[in-house]
């Protein structure tokens, strides 16, 4: 294993990072805050209790679980599109450089960027909802598992793209609706028969319900069943990144 080339890469993400601390991190923050201000702070009192949770307070596990999920598929993405686009990409191909090493530095900056921001929002929900973790260690571990699942999927999307708009379709325009209607904003449980076995195919209904249930052992799907779709997910892009890095997928011309 190199990792002086693990190292490489990561440091270099990373310091993109620091070059875009404004779009990369502040951004997102104050997105997320807006909806504590909102549903937390003015709207969160004059609503019911949710299996004994305050409305805020059930609500902030869906929306870091958003942000995290949104933020390590655009940086997952980018972070291997850019060179593609530039051609630099044939640089690091053409190094004594494996491809499992490419993808630890990439998809661990992507899972180390998302991770910060999640862990940042956290502790701003903190002033606008009553908070408690019950689980802080399984809390820990839903962020850094679905950190590395979406950062894997971002740099699969970021293979697959061919322009900026595919990049950016995926975390526009298909996670918000299924994160949303993944009982972001209510419990499933309230959803008419029909609509309750829907939202079971919605795959982020598991990650919402695991990461809430870290929180406040409440959820609509028991924690165990939510590993084990994130296991499956992670899997799935293990799989798919297998296929690629054996025949060069839109890496080699």
């Amino acid at each position: 294993m190199n990792f002086e080339a693990i190292k490489a890469i990561y440091y270099y993400e990373m310091a993109r990072t620091r070059r875009t601390l404004l779009q990369s991190v502040i951004s997102p923050v104050m997105s997320t805050a807006l909806y504590f201000i909102v549903f937390g702070a003015a709207v969160g009192p004059r609503m019911q209790e949710i299996e004994g949770v305050s409305y805020g307070g059930f609500i902030t596990p869906g929306l870091i679980m958003l942000t995290l999920i949104t933020q390590c598929i655009s940086n997952g993405s980018s972070g291997i599109y850019f060179p593609k686009f530039t051609g630099t990409i044939y640089e690091i191909l053409s190094a004594p450089v494996a491809m499992a090493e490419i993808l630890i530095g990439y998809v661990g900056a992507a899972a180390t960027k998302g991770m910060m921001i999640g862990l940042i929002i956290l502790a701003t929900a903190a002033f606008f909802v009553d908070l408690r973790i019950d689980h802080p260690l399984m809390m820990f571990f839903f962020m850094l598992l679905t950190s590395i699942t979406f950062s894997m999927a971002g740099f699969i999307i970021g293979i697959w793209a061919k322009n900026f708009e595919q990049l950016s379709m995926v975390p526009m325009l298909v996670v918000p609706p299924l994160t949303f209607l993944g009982g972001t904003f209510y419990s499933v449980s309230v959803l008419p028969p029909f609509w309750q076995t829907v939202s079971h195919f919605n795959p982020v209904l598991y990650l919402v319900s695991g990461f809430r249930w870290s929180f406040f052992e409440v959820s609509d799907v028991h924690p165990l069943i939510s590993l084990g779709m994130i296991g499956l997910f992670l899997a799935i892009c293990l799989g798919f990144l297998t296929f690629v890095f054996r025949t060069g997928y839109k890496l080699r011309p």
